[in-house]
């Protein structure tokens, strides 16, 4: 990437604009973070189309690289700022949002992964809302039309079911979190905030723009981004090996979907396995790591990687696993995800047995 990328755009109005047509009397997104969350989604205004997840003027999308993986579900990204203020950068960290902004992720299923032409079954909206006292998750489920999402403060337990990429059909019971479980996640050393948001992930594309930051900051959202795109760091896409090595790829991976708990402020800092992508040092993040915290649902193997025997690393094996004891992550699926699983063991079958402490990213200290 280099520096001229920054301004190779088109701006996210106009190439929204090229697949959808204004409803005509619905107002621009309105949020007041200092008001009880609405009991119903439609008072904020999000949507234009709630199928087709096109935003209504004052919301904008954006596209993540390596996602968390959610039982195959689809997710629609997007941000509103209040007006006139901007998101803030920073290299480490998730970017920095105003008081007054919302992270909104809409969840959905293809009735066909084969094809797309069928549509989908838009489920629940999350969103993460700035308010004066801090960052607070509101999950709201749609019902059959669309035509409405309810607050589910209590969370919900969905049965969905699609065609699958092997024309096999899959059955769920899907889990909308309560508010509680929202924290799980997003909720670090009692603080609890985005996630996903990030440079590395969000430093890449979106539609037809070559870099949704850089568009960003033309478009006067963003302050702060460097003056070249080179000094913006940036997440492989987990399942594109032409964006970065394997090794990349899985340490990218394991930070989305494993790193909000697994890190020195998280849920699981007792067990000392740290899985962000900030970590080098090979043992932090598993390699010949014995568990501590475990118990028995480590299977009885004594590290978490065992470098070139995936079979004997309870790491994969906790990934492979649904028994909720055992599987990790342990909320946000039900199913394994059979894509990550491999990239996981190709990744560990291909380590240097005699590995002790070199960083296989090549990243560097």
């Amino acid at each position: 990437m280099v520096f001229r990328n920054w301004f190779n755009w088109t701006p996210l109005a106009l190439v929204a604009g090229a697949s959808f047509v204004w409803a005509e009397g619905l107002p621009p997104v309105s949020v007041d973070v200092t008001t009880p969350p609405a009991r119903f989604l439609s008072a904020y205004n999000l949507f234009r189309d709630v199928a087709r997840q096109i935003p209504n003027e004052g919301l904008h999308a954006y596209t993540i690289n390596t996602p968390l993986f959610s039982d195959y579900a689809e997710k629609h990204r997007f941000f509103y700022l209040p007006p006139g203020a901007q998101v803030t950068y920073t290299s480490e960290g998730a970017l920095e949002l105003p008081v007054g902004s919302v992270l909104v992720k809409t969840f959905s299923f293809p009735r066909d992964r084969r094809d797309p032409a069928q549509g989908a079954q838009v489920v629940e909206t999350r969103i993460l809302m700035h308010r004066p006292e801090g960052w607070v998750g509101y999950p709201y489920v749609w019902n059959a039309d669309l035509s409405e999402a309810r607050l589910a403060v209590a969370g919900a337990r969905l049965d969905l079911s699609w065609i699958h990429d092997d024309g096999m059909a899959r059955e769920i019971r899907y889990n909308v979190p309560n508010m509680n479980q929202c924290k799980q996640c997003h909720e670090n050393g009692d603080v609890m905030g985005p996630i996903g948001f990030k440079a590395q992930q969000l430093n890449r594309g979106h539609g037809e723009v070559d870099n949704q930051l850089g568009a960003w900051a033309q478009m006067g959202l963003l302050a702060g981004l460097p003056d070249g795109a080179e000094e913006v760091p940036r997440f492989p896409v987990w399942n594109a090996p032409e964006t970065g090595s394997l090794d990349a790829r899985a340490r990218a991976y394991l930070d989305a979907n494993c790193a909000h708990c697994h890190n020195p402020g998280g849920e699981a800092a007792s067990t000392g396995l740290d899985l962000r992508w900030a970590q080098h040092e090979p043992v932090a993040y598993g390699v010949n790591k014995q568990p501590t915290a475990a118990g028995p649902a480590s299977r009885g193997y004594i590290h978490a990687i065992q470098p070139g025997a995936p079979d004997r690393s309870f790491l994969l094996n906790r990934l492979r696993a649904t028994d909720p004891v055992i599987m990790m992550p342990r909320t946000g699926r039900t199913l394994p995800h059979a894509e990550g699983i491999a990239l996981i063991e190709a990744w560990i079958a291909g380590m240097d047995p005699e590995l002790k402490s070199r960083d296989l990213t090549g990243r560097g200290g």
